[in-house]
């Protein structure tokens, strides 16, 4: 058995906040970049800048 300290983490594309890895991401662990649907929304609204 792993200990929380010893997984992967990551920090949340839109927030900032690091996120732990879960066993529901397991599959899709390389693709997670939001840490919640709240997150992941608040992306889609915010407007992109012509760069």
């Amino acid at each position: 058995m792993r200990r929380k300290a010893d997984l992967p983490r990551k920090t949340c594309a839109s927030c900032g906040r690091p996120m732990v890895w879960r066993r529901a991401w397991a599959k899709v662990w390389d693709e997670v970049r939001y840490c919640s649907d709240r997150c992941r929304a608040a992306a889609r609204r915010r407007p992109t800048r012509p760069g």
